[in-house]
């Protein structure tokens, strides 16, 4: 049975080296993409919901803890690190899989083994384990985005991220909507996405992020479907099957 999987990986010789090494130790799996930095991979994923994902702690955009934070619970993780104590002890609190740079092949070979075994059952709640790397990590913390500056005619307005009721893809820009207003920024939704806080912004759609604040309620439209209704708009959003799960738990 073929076995999709993304690696993301911002080294080129350590990405095609573990890709290498995934052809080899199994044959099974199916690389549905190989980014280079965490906004790519979680747009891949978002395209691909491969079923295993490597991810480099440390990439350009969005870290791989940030990645894994948005996957939850709907793909089976493996992190990938050069030695950092403070992570390694982390995750064998977590038993959370993790392989040491530079790979070795007896140590991909067990997480290998770890993985066939989950790959019917329900992929490891990471967020604990994220958590904890993350307190622990050394350096300053990464501030999120606390405005944005956008068109609005001949003027250039500043907002607020946290009046914004949502953010949606339109073109090479995105639509930025607050109540009773909206406004065009240059920037794609995907390169948002890395800036803003995942707890207080949900991606409910391949080219939706709705402010949690700003839901007044969510509908099921058919089995598979759900639709959000917000305060402060008439406007509905529809619901990605991938993010329906955000709704039940």
């Amino acid at each position: 049975m073929r076995v999709t999987v993304l690696v993301a990986e911002d080294e080129p010789l350590m990405r095609e080296r573990l890709l290498g090494m995934l052809a080899a130790a199994w044959p099974e799996a199916q690389v549905v993409a190989a980014p280079e930095n965490g906004i790519d991979a979680w747009d891949a994923w978002l395209e691909h919901e491969p079923q295993v994902v490597f991810l480099d702690i440390r990439m350009p955009g969005m870290s791989g803890l940030e990645v894994a934070e948005r996957i939850g619970r709907r793909s089976h993780v493996v992190f990938v690190t050069a030695y950092d104590q403070y992570a390694v002890d982390a995750f064998d609190a977590g038993a959370v899989d993790y392989l040491l740079k530079p790979i070795q092949p007896g140590r991909l070979d067990k997480a290998l083994v770890r993985l066939r075994e989950k790959l019917d059952a329900r992929p490891d709640d990471v967020s604990e384990v994220v958590r904890q790397v993350r307190e622990a990590a050394p350096g300053p913390k990464r501030e999120k985005l606390k405005w944005l500056k956008a068109s609005v005619g001949k003027q250039i307005r500043l907002i607020d991220v946290e009046e914004v009721l949502f953010f949606q893809a339109d073109s090479k820009y995105t639509r930025v909507v607050l109540a009773g207003s909206e406004a065009l920024v240059r920037i794609p939704l995907k390169d948002l996405v890395g800036g803003l806080d995942a707890g207080r912004f949900w991606q409910i759609h391949r080219g939706t992020l709705v402010n949690v604040n700003a839901i007044r309620a969510a509908e099921r439209v058919d089995a598979e479907r759900m639709q959000v209704l917000l305060r402060g708009s008439d406007e509905v959003l529809p619901v990605s099957r991938s993010f329906t799960y955000l709704f039940r738990e």
